[in-house]
């Protein structure tokens, strides 16, 4: 379509469904065009033995590549271990899907920090300039590869 003039278009901030739509019609088009790997998402939760939920993780997979979208733990349960066992569980489900890396953005120097100890290395990062709100605020940008994978042919 090559009409500049939007006329007959209307633009307007959409919702949780309309993101679902666009996102089911992104893959659908690269479906056509690229060839694709299984495309997963998933949820990982930590509850404790009441039913609470106290840690989580959201994931999706695509062309290979795992992306951790996703890590919390509650307050009161940070230094005990559930991040890492909910990264080892992501690791795990990342090789079950035959991907070959992990991936994920931070902006907390702290979950930084975290990620670097479980092996995970920057490879972009945005960088706030002191006269940018807020002043040298930085988002990083890392992966992870995985050991022993071997894609299995189909």
């Amino acid at each position: 379509m090559q009409n500049t003039q939007f006329k007959d278009i209307q633009f307007s901030l959409g919702n949780d469904e309309a993101g679902k739509q666009i996102e089911a019609a992104l893959l659908t088009s690269l479906s056509n065009d690229l060839p694709q790997s299984t495309n997963v998402s998933f949820v990982l939760t930590a509850k404790n033995l009441a039913g609470e939920l106290i840690g989580g993780l959201t994931a999706s997979t695509s062309y290979g590549w795992f992306l951790v979208k996703v890590v919390w733990v509650k307050d009161d349960f940070r230094g005990c271990g559930i991040g890492r066992a909910l990264m080892d569980k992501a690791e795990e489900k990342a090789r079950n899907s035959e991907c070959h890396s992990l991936w994920l953005d931070t902006s907390n120097p702290e979950a930084k920090r975290f990620y670097d100890s479980l092996g995970f290395t920057v490879f972009g990062e945005l960088h706030n300039k002191p006269d940018q709100y807020p002043p040298e605020h930085s988002r990083w940008f890392m992966k992870k590869e995985l050991e022993s994978f071997s894609h299995s042919a189909i």
